[in-house]
């Protein structure tokens, strides 16, 4: 069942790689196989053909599963035209220096790590990320938990301060024009958008998932 999945799969990226009209399509040269990259393509399209038959028998499908079968089907593609680009079958665009060049003057505020992690492999610089777990006042602190004992909040009053005080200084340092909030849509995160956009005037962008953002998807964010 699995070996016939993949062979769907294998399918799938057949007809993903048709020619576009403006696609430079090149003679292949010789190469090495991203085994990796071969494999995660396979997964996302494995995770896309779920999408197939969850809309059986019409195969309609809602805007948010149209949203998570065209992410799947994005993602998929993105690793495919990597593979194409390592035999010089596409010329790509390097999708990071674009969005380098998009996020000058941008800093970005999110909530986790790995979504920092995954913003510096995308081409963002790493001064222009912060992280931050908790909101950017006490107030919004005091939304989230109304019982949190005293002691506790003056420990995450100096946070929020040290915080807030790294945004500032990163504005004023890096001539600093733009500041965006990407987080996940949960209520410290829709507070953090809330606060910074009153203080910096930030653009918010809530994602289910964004530590798996695509390049197109964050050039797309940059752009506006």
């Amino acid at each position: 069942m699995e070996r016939m999945r993949i062979k769907q799969a294998e399918e799938l990226i057949k007809k993903a790689c048709v020619k576009q009209k403006k696609t430079m399509i090149k003679e292949p040269e010789e190469g090495i196989i991203n085994v990796k990259l071969f494999e995660n393509a396979i997964k996302e399209l494995i995770r896309a053909e779920e999408y197939i038959y969850k809309s059986l028998p019409y195969h309609r499908l809602s805007k948010k599963d149209a949203s998570g079968f065209c992410q799947h089907i994005l993602k998929a593609r993105e690793k495919i035209d990597k593979i194409l680009a390592d035999f010089k079958v596409l010329e790509m665009e390097d999708l990071e220096d674009k969005i380098r060049e998009l996020s000058l003057n941008t800093l970005i505020i999110t909530t986790k790590s790995d979504v920092k992690k995954a913003l510096i492999k995308r081409g963002i610089e790493a001064p222009q990320i912060i992280v931050t777990g908790a909101p950017l006042s006490i107030e919004d602190m005091k939304k989230i938990n109304p019982k949190i004992p005293e002691k506790t909040l003056e420990n995450i009053k100096k946070k929020i301060e040290h915080t807030k005080d790294n945004i500032e200084r990163k504005i004023k340092k890096m001539n600093i024009k733009r500041v965006i909030v990407l987080a996940e849509p949960n209520p410290t995160s829709k507070l953090i958008g809330e606060r910074a956009k009153k203080l910096y005037n930030a653009k918010i962008i809530l994602d289910k998932n964004p530590k798996e953002i695509t390049y197109n998807k964050l050039i797309k964010i940059l752009s506006k």
